[in-house]
């Protein structure tokens, strides 16, 4: 069974969530177009992030009688799903609402940081997923 957790990581369902609020609360067209890229932007992530990681099939760190700290859903660790999503939509949901950057992007870092100290990604893949997630965010359209 996953912990609460890493499920509000998982397949970027924080960020979804957090999309869809924001979408849902908007009353400006610009703003909720806004909000629209940063869902689309998260999805985009999520996908690029499972094709790089079924090419790559990198396993995850295993350390001889240490378990992880929180369970997975794929044995496949390269690159980082939870960071690639987080940075796409911390960097695409900062155009919606700008006054909360800091906001989206230490949500984003502290998600980043805890999978190596969770014991499932070695910190090459948080860095290879904040990377491909923040080249989606700054390479999605405005």
């Amino acid at each position: 069974m996953l912990s609460s957790y890493s499920l509000i990581g998982e397949h970027g369902a924080v960020w979804l969530a957090i999309g869809g609020t924001g979408l849902a609360l908007s009353h400006s067209r610009e703003r909720r177009e806004a909000w629209a890229d940063g869902l689309d932007a998260t999805l985009c992530a999520y996908a690029l992030n499972v094709a790089i990681k079924q090419t790559v099939r990198r396993p995850r760190p295993q350390t001889v009688g240490v378990e992880p700290l929180t369970p997975v859903i794929s044995k496949l660790s390269f690159p980082s799903t939870h960071s690639a999503t987080s940075f796409a939509a911390a960097g695409v949901y900062a155009r919606a609402l700008p006054r909360a950057t800091p906001i989206f992007y230490a949500l984003a870092g502290t998600l980043a940081a805890s999978r190596p100290v969770l014991g499932v990604h070695y910190p090459s893949d948080v860095l290879a997923g904040a990377a491909l997630g923040s080249v989606i965010a700054k390479l999605w359209p405005r």
